[in-house]
Parts: C-alpha cells; structure tokens; sequence
C-alpha cells in the first residue's frame, strides 16, 4: 500500500513538470504595449519581390489586418486615427528545391517569402523597430498551382503570426 502511494505522489510530480514546466515555452519575452497606443493602422504591403505572384501584396496585407484583428491589442483603424503604423515590404519570394531523393530527384520544394516592416509609434513620433521577417511553405514537387498557393498562404501565415507577436509583445 505505501509503495503504490509513493508511485502515485511521483506520477503527479512528473506531471506537474511536464505541465507546468512546459508552460513557459510559449511565454513572450517582451513587455506589452504601452496602455497610449491603442490603434494602428496597417499600410497596403508593396511587392518588390518581383516574383509576379498575383495578388500577393494584397494577400500578406489582409492577412496581416486579420491576425491584428484576431488579436485585439492594437484595434486597426485607418491612417487617421492611428497612435500606430506597420509598413511591409514584401522584398523576395523565392521557390527552390527542398527535398532531393535519391537519383538528384526534387521531391519537394520551398517557397521562402521576405518582408521588410517597419512599426512607427506616431504618438511619440518614433520608430519602435525596422526588421525583416522570413518564413516558408513547402509544397510536393510537380504540385498543382493550387498546392503551390497554398505553400505561398503558409509563409505568410507565419510571417503575419511573427509580426504580430514582434509588434504586441516586443517592448
């Protein structure tokens, strides 16, 4: 009887570990945004990837727009009414083999997309930071326009995510 309660305590102290040991992982390292910035305004992204993907500029700034609104923080408001700007620069997209089988064959492939934002705290008229984000998508090799899409719809995804988290908790 009192070795099975001895295994009892011990399975709940690993537990506990695990549970609350592991809550840190996703913790912010920053503080968050000042309680005087209470909007911002989110420019429409620029392409200078020249990739010529359609409608990319305008896919990363919705998604963009979404994930703030998602979020709540910051509430998005238009340019003149904001305590807070973000502008992207959308600077390469890139799209190259990423898994070589054996006989050199691509079995899948990346696409890497690259922005350059700078977020501007208008109240004390000052830059809180210029920073590049990167992230990718893969997709299977000889993949259908529509996978490819997607691969593009996951790097943004990612990038967006990076961003907001840079932006609310980055101070």
């Amino acid at each position: 009887m009192h070795k099975a309660h001895d295994k009892v305590i011990l399975l709940f102290i690993i537990t506990a570990m695990i549970n609350f040991g592991g809550c840190c992982v996703y913790s912010f390292t920053g503080a968050s945004v000042p309680n005087y910035l209470k909007t911002i305004w989110i420019a429409p992204s620029l392409d200078r990837s020249g990739s010529g993907e359609p409608g990319l500029s305008d896919i990363f700034t919705n998604k963009l727009t979404q994930k703030f609104i998602d979020d709540n923080t910051l509430r998005v408001a238009n340019k003149s009414n904001a305590d807070a700007t973000l502008d992207c620069v959308i600077t390469s997209l890139t799209d190259a083999p990423v898994v070589v089988a054996a006989g050199e064959n691509v079995t899948s492939r990346r696409i890497t997309i690259t922005v350059q934002v700078t977020y501007r705290d208008l109240v004390k008229k000052k830059t809180v930071y210029e920073k590049s984000f990167s992230n990718y998508g893969d997709y299977p090799s000889g993949g259908s326009i529509t996978l490819r899409r997607n691969a593009i719809e996951t790097a943004i995804d990612h990038i967006t995510d990076d961003i907001l988290l840079e932006t609310v908790s980055g101070w």
